[in-house]
């Protein structure tokens, strides 16, 4: 990888992190807080808060840099090359691991969990084929990522040329969205973020170099006023504007930091950016069987107070080294052993010539 995109790649490793937390807290955390020791209380409610609190700058910065980077196949490649480098991809990894995960998790719930209800509104906990193919065509699955990811390209690359004249309709889309949802959770994320893609994709070429060379100090009074402005809006339930201002702000941090520390494509960072796909396909399955197991534990009084409260602290941590080192482990398997068939649509068989 070119030592200019390093700092690119590591905000994708950090994004992919916070999307790994936020699954690890959703899973666990709101299962104890009827637990009657207050401190185990205490500790669950602020993983569950900073959580929340967290929405914002998780997905936001993922979904730009993953429109900035296509900006290529959008302004100079053919639909046809675009069609089978940046949709065929990620369709067949979304239905190959839409499967997997389903076919897991359902699997892990009947062992360790048999008693549990599970969600209605998930594609990975449906009971038959007809549900898990319509909650997969309403994004209602863990994998809404890759979904959004098929939409948004030929959808941002069908619609270059009025860019400038649909960003603001793409926005005003994106804050109805939280006031009249659909009815799918999934495609609600999906219609959210798509703003983001779109900003990075059509506009990001000049967003990324300005975003390098103007530093904050030299624009204090601006970044203050829309500081303000930004948590004014999200107090009232619109994040759009506190999410544009992560991106650029996350950004500047990482291109400073680069500068600073000179990453290698061995950093941890950098690794896990490079591993995106293999971590977000497997970290749900594995979050689902940590969670339960733990939860097992702690409800069955099987451990002490201390050994709980420190779990408690730590666990999404725990689960994010778990998670990463098998999402990686699995990309190297996958690699070495199949011909990386389970995140690579495999290669066409070429047509041999007849003998003459």
């Amino acid at each position: 990888m070119k030592a200019k995109a390093l700092w690119i790649n590591q905000i994708k490793g950090l994004c992919i992190c916070l999307v790994v937390i936020y699954h690890s807290v959703i899973t666990f955390y709101p299962y104890l807080l009827e637990m009657e020791d207050t401190h185990s209380v205490f500790l669950a409610k602020c993983w569950v808060y900073l959580n929340l609190y967290m929405a914002p700058f998780r997905m936001p910065v993922f979904f730009f840099i993953s429109g900035f980077l296509i900006t290529r196949y959008i302004n100079d490649v053919p639909w046809g090359n675009s069609m089978r480098k940046r949709v065929w991809p990620i369709l067949y990894v979304l239905a190959l691991w839409g499967v997997i995960q389903w076919l897991s998790l359902v699997s892990i719930n009947q062992w360790l969990a048999p008693e549990k209800i599970l969600s209605t509104s998930n594609a990975a906990y449906s009971e038959t084929m007809a549900d898990f193919v319509a909650r997969m065509g309403t994004a209602s699955t863990s994998l809404w990522y890759l979904y959004a990811m098929i939409v948004y390209f030929p959808l941002c690359k069908l619609l270059s040329r009025y860019k400038a004249v649909l960003l603001p309709v793409i926005m005003l889309i994106s804050i109805a969205i939280n006031f009249f949802p659909t009815p799918f959770w999934g495609m609600n994320s999906v219609i959210r973020n798509l703003v983001y893609y779109a900003t990075g994709a059509w506009f990001g070429a000049q967003l990324v170099p300005w975003i390098k060379t103007h530093a904050l100090r030299d624009n204090l009074l601006w970044f203050t006023a829309a500081i303000i402005f930004s948590f004014a809006m999200y107090n009232l339930k619109i994040n759009l504007f506190l999410s544009l201002l992560s991106i650029v702000l996350i950004m500047r941090v990482f291109w400073l930091l680069e500068g600073k520390l000179q990453p290698t494509e061995h950093s941890i960072m950098n690794q896990l950016g490079t591993n995106t796909i293999s971590i977000y396909t497997t970290h749900r399955i594995i979050i689902e069987a940590l969670s339960l197991w733990s939860l097992s534990l702690i409800k069955g009084d099987v451990l002490s107070t201390p050994v709980t409260l420190g779990i408690l602290l730590v666990y999404p941590f725990i689960s994010l080294a778990i998670c990463t080192a098998v999402g990686m482990a699995a990309r190297k398997v996958s690699q070495r052993l199949f011909s990386d068939i389970l995140f690579t649509p495999p290669l066409p068989v070429a047509t041999q010539s007849p003998a003459r």
